[in-house]
């Protein structure tokens, strides 16, 4: 579900589910297609980004986005259940700084983007 804005053009050809509400004539809401869960997500993060953390890496975007998809997604439970969550979710796990830009770089190389 997306906007009617010009680059979402073409999304019905990859995506056979896709709806379209137009904004530029008032339609907010089609049926069961509407935006307001993106917006939503959307804002938090970008709160999040400004409020918070002031500024984020290319090289780490993916990981912040990780964060406040994870946020938005159990933000109907606790901050002590939500942290619960979170902690299950690294067990065994370790981000080594010097893996995050190795795996950056290879990108990079192989011209790829996010």
């Amino acid at each position: 579900m997306t906007d009617d804005f010009k680059a979402y053009d073409g999304l019905a050809d990859e995506f056979a589910d896709h709806k379209v509400v137009n904004h530029g004539q008032g339609e907010y809401v089609n049926g069961n297609a509407h935006t307001n869960t993106l917006e939503g997500w959307f804002a938090l993060l970008k709160r999040g980004v400004t409020g918070t953390f002031y500024h984020v890496s290319e090289e780490h975007l993916d990981r912040y986005v990780d964060e406040f998809a994870f946020r938005y997604n159990n933000r109907e439970i606790t901050d002590g259940e939500r942290t619960v969550q979170a902690l299950r979710k690294v067990e065994g796990k370790r981000l080594m700084y010097k893996d995050a830009t190795i795996a950056l770089n290879k990108r990079l190389e192989n011209h790829e983007t996010y």
